[in-house]
């Protein structure tokens, strides 16, 4: 049975897919798209802040994001950029959970240099650079950045990022991309460019 369902998501995503590229090129299909997208998200949002599928509560929520989609985000583009395919969707979770690991590990070293007595740091802007091209994916990435702790990003100006670093291994452009960058920058790629 689970297969059948996959199958059929499968199917649905193909549909989609076909649809966004065979018109991707009028407003009209791009404003369905887009409030389809947020329609969605803010569902799985609403569900999971409560928790419960009660009929009147998962309803409620299906005519608020309803709403809220069609007024806000008939003319927004925030998932213009992003791949409307199964694999941009299984990259977003695996990005999620990379995300969520980076930031149980940075926690915890943010941690352990508070309590050190010698309090082990330092601070530094950095430069690093990245290979994304979409400003959505930019976003995400400096958001990521930032949301992990020992990390701020300062500035964004091109493809150059400004970090802030509690511990700054390297001023080398490279290496600084590879502690801070490049974990985050392989899969939002393989979403969003």
């Amino acid at each position: 049975m689970l297969q059948a369902y996959s199958h059929t998501y499968f199917n649905i995503c193909v549909l989609l897919q076909q649809i966004y590229y065979t018109n991707a090129n009028t407003l009209k299909y791009m404003k369905i798209r887009n409030i389809t997208l947020s329609f969605i998200v803010l569902l799985l949002i609403w569900v999971l802040y409560n928790n419960t599928f009660d009929l009147t509560v998962v309803g409620l929520g299906v005519l608020l994001s309803l709403f809220v989609s069609v007024v806000f985000c008939g003319k927004c583009d925030v998932f213009g950029e992003f791949k409307f395919t199964p694999a941009a969707f299984y990259y977003t979770i695996v990005f999620l959970v990379v995300f969520l690991g980076e930031l149980v590990k940075s926690n915890l070293d943010v941690a352990r240099r508070v309590v050190s007595p010698s309090l082990p740091i330092k601070p530094g802007i950095v430069e690093v650079k990245t290979k994304l091209k979409s400003k959505m994916a930019r976003l995400l990435l400096a958001n990521s950045i930032t949301l992990t702790p020992g990390t701020l990003t300062v500035d964004m100006v091109d493809d150059i990022l400004y970090i802030h670093w509690i511990d700054v291994k390297s001023d080398d452009i490279d290496i600084a991309t590879n502690e801070i960058v490049s974990k985050f920058e392989k899969y939002l790629s393989k979403i969003y460019d």
